[in-house]
C-alpha cells in the first residue's frame, strides 16, 4: 500500500507540490511537475531528495 504525505499528484499548476510514495520495500519522491526522484530505502533519504528539488525550482 502506497503512502503519501504532503498533497496529493494533481494537475501541474507551476507549483512543485511532492510527495513519497511507498513500492514494495522503497519509497520514492514525486513531484506535481512529473519529476521522480531515485528509489530509497530509507523515506528520510526520498523526503530530502524531495525537499532538494522544490528548493531548486
Amino acid at each position: 500500500m502506497a503512502q503519501q504525505e504532503g498533497p496529493g499528484p494533481g494537475p501541474y499548476d507551476g507549483e512543485h507540490r511532492t510527495t513519497t510514495v511507498e513500492q514494495g520495500r522503497f519509497c520514492l519522491a514525486r513531484c506535481t511537475c512529473g519529476w521522480r526522484g531515485p528509489a530509497r530505502r530509507a523515506r528520510s533519504l526520498a523526503r530530502t531528495d524531495a525537499e532538494e528539488h522544490a528548493a531548486a525550482r
